[in-house]
């Protein structure tokens, strides 16, 4: 019996992405974008390091390779740009990409000062594009279960709140000459700033009080290395924070998050990389990871994946994804411009408090336009290495 004839579906095209930034997160998110999502397509790849780029174009099959940025812009069959440089370019990469009418997915944090940074999203907001922020612990797991809990009223008002980043390792630094002054901040205790944000939504961070130093290599303090640090985050409803990272924890990687409030507590996080535990004469032990890309390997594939579909509803808002930049995941994930900002204004505060030996106030938000709804004709004209978990 022959099948009936029937209507042949159309796909949607795909949105087609390109990459600036070939090293460490660059590369592992051009495999997700390659490898992991379906309606998604790297189109290019961008990085002064031509060789970087090159090998790692090899290696996806992609066609197009470039050492400047500005052929990714100039691209008519790109939708947007995935922004993986080294932190000091991410603010300008943002403003040229949307002047080129480019959707924007910017590794953290979006800028290195508040005023480069504002100068930026106004341009995003001129152009009318998608930005969106790479705080991926928002779309980890467990991390989002808390969320949930604690938007769903779980815990109560929140009172107490923690976040803490353990990054792995053997007891030294290897690079630590050449880690940028502040990393501690603006590079690894920006996800817990994050996270604290979004976990305490409704309240803005009012001011801090931070203290750090090198205790992993101390050798390298008088050049401004940091290593490990500890801040509190004072909020306007109330509820008081502390954030804390070091960048060698001999067990691997921790990342956790608490919640504190008035009817009960929430936690996220874990340290294990199996459901495994070994019972021996020496003791119990279990596996842990060893690689942000290990312990977040899905949450930096769903960040992308929101990204994409954000895209993809900009072009069709009737495919589902929501025109109005709120992104696949729904706008209480999606990290944008304000939080961005957000982040990075605390970050900011604990170098002045470290600085100073004092408390530090939090810049509050600025006006921050949201990316208005962007028609896109039926045909669609399309509008390095950043570190870190």
């Amino acid at each position: 019996m022959a099948y009936l004839q029937g209507h042949t579906a159309t796909p949607a095209p795909a949105v087609r992405l390109g990459l600036i930034g070939a090293g460490w997160i660059g590369a592992f998110h051009a495999e997700s974008v390659a490898l992991r999502l379906p309606g998604a397509v790297l189109e290019a790849i961008a990085d002064p390091a031509i060789d970087a780029a090159s090998a790692l174009a090899a290696r996806l099959g992609v066609a197009k390779v470039s050492a400047d940025p500005a052929d990714l812009f100039a691209d008519p069959d790109l939708d947007g740009v995935i922004i993986a440089s080294p932190a000091r370019f991410h603010s300008t990469l943002i403003s040229q990409a949307a002047k080129a009418g480019k959707h924007v997915f910017c590794e953290k944090p979006a800028g290195l000062s508040l005023e480069e940074l504002d100068a930026a999203l106004a341009d995003v907001a001129a152009a009318g594009v998608q930005f969106q922020v790479g705080f991926n612990r928002r779309y980890a797991e467990d991390f989002l279960a808390a969320k949930a809990d604690i938007d769903a009223g779980v815990v109560g008002t929140p009172q107490l709140l923690r976040s803490l980043t353990r990054d792995p390792g053997t007891g030294s630094i290897q690079g630590a000459a050449k880690t940028p002054p502040w990393t501690v901040f603006l590079e690894t205790l920006i996800h817990d700033f994050d996270t604290l944000n979004w976990f305490n939504s409704g309240a803005e961070p009012v001011n801090v009080y931070a203290v750090a130093d090198a205790l992993v290599e101390p050798g390298f303090k008088d050049q401004g290395f940091l290593d490990t640090a500890v801040v509190t985050v004072k909020y306007s409803n109330g509820a008081v924070a502390v954030a804390e990272a070091n960048f060698s924890a001999l067990y691997g990687y921790d990342i956790r998050g608490e919640v504190f409030g008035s009817k009960g507590m929430v936690q996220a996080g874990r340290s294990t990389e199996t459901a495994a535990r070994r019972y021996t004469a020496g003791g119990l032990s279990a596996n842990t990871p060893r690689l942000n890309v290990e312990l977040f390997k899905q949450a930096y594939t769903d960040e992308l994946a929101d990204f994409a579909a954000t895209i993809a509803g900009l072009r069709n808002p009737a495919d589902g994804a929501a025109a109005s930049g709120s992104g696949g995941a729904g706008a209480s994930v999606t990290p944008g411009g304000a939080d961005a900002r957000r982040a990075l204004a605390v970050a900011l505060a604990c170098i002045e408090s470290v600085t100073t030996g004092q408390p530090a106030a939090v810049a509050q938000p600025a006006a921050v336009a949201r990316p208005a709804a962007v028609a896109r004709p039926a045909a669609v004209e399309p509008s390095h290495n950043a570190a870190g978990a």
